[in-house]
């Protein structure tokens, strides 16, 4: 009987294991050709944790300055947006931005102090609804590619479209972890 009691608390215990481990799995989004919905699942990733992590903010929590020259995480999330709006431009139409798009993206590009002056008075949802936009148009364009489109490098650019979307993920990961700097030392 205590055999019978132990097999099976060994058998949920590893039941429970295997199906905690099966959400650490990456792997590639339906819809997208095999790289491409790999880079899709990794971006979603790293954007769903930030804005789980975000999310219930306060106007002052996303307003607050650590210190004189940082960054405040409402501006990071819209430059966050800003950068994935860039490099849709730059690998779906091979360009950079044009004035008109300058004029609405570049203050957020940067960052700095510009930014921090005039990125401030909205809440959370109000960044979060535009990096909502932004990525939802990235998932739309990417469904338009196969991993040719992805893989090749043009004369134009040093670099193929694969690493650009790689440098987007590894932007939003560095930015990911100064967000969690501050939203730690935000006053209680």
């Amino acid at each position: 009987m205590k055999n019978r009691i132990l097999l099976k608390y060994i058998a949920v215990i590893l039941l429970i294991g295997s199906a905690m481990q099966a959400q650490y799995i990456v792997k590639p989004e339906k819809g997208y050709s095999q790289e491409i919905g790999t880079t899709v699942f990794m971006l979603e990733n790293l954007k769903n944790r930030i804005t789980m992590s975000i999310k219930d903010l306060t106007k002052e929590q996303t307003d607050y300055l650590l210190v004189e020259d940082a960054n405040r995480i409402g501006a990071m999330i819209y430059h966050l947006a800003t950068t994935e709006k860039f490099y849709q431009v730059f690998t779906f139409e091979n360009r950079e931005f044009n004035e008109e798009e300058k004029a609405k993206w570049d203050l957020a590009l940067e960052l700095g102090d510009p930014a921090r002056k005039a990125l401030v008075g909205q809440p959370i949802e109000y960044y979060l609804k535009i990096w909502d936009e932004v990525r939802n148009e990235t998932l739309r364009l990417l469904k338009t590619k196969d991993d040719k489109w992805f893989n090749a490098v043009t004369k134009e650019k040093s670099m193929n479209n694969y690493f650009a979307w790689f440098h987007v993920m590894e932007h939003q990961a560095n930015h990911m972890g100064q967000i969690q700097m501050i939203k730690n030392r935000l006053p209680k």
